[in-house]
């Protein structure tokens, strides 16, 4: 997400609250006009702090079980909203 910086992540599947790449997912990169297009400062950095949101993100993958992320909205390198698609029957939280 730091070297994407703006755009979407698409059809990411998740599997016993693990994402697969394999299918890889699509990434979609949103080119701001006269803005900043290149990947984030943090990327060179080895170690730093995951942000709230990051971590919420992650948090939501662990708790879908089995299913797909439709769209991973990411802004600033950053998940910024998330579509899931899962079956109500598969024990994933609904919030």
């Amino acid at each position: 997400m730091q070297h994407l910086n703006f755009g979407r992540i698409e059809n990411l599947e998740v599997r016993g609250g693990e994402p697969v790449f394999d299918p890889a997912p699509r990434v979609v990169r949103k080119l701001k006009i006269g803005g900043e297009n290149c990947p984030r400062p943090e990327i060179a950095r080895e170690d730093f702090l995951l942000k709230q949101q990051t971590l919420e993100m992650l948090d939501a993958i662990s708790q879908l079980g089995d299913g797909e992320i439709r769209v991973i909205e990411v802004k600033h390198g950053l998940a910024f909203g998330m579509e899931i698609e899962q079956s109500l029957d598969n024990g994933g939280r609904h919030d």
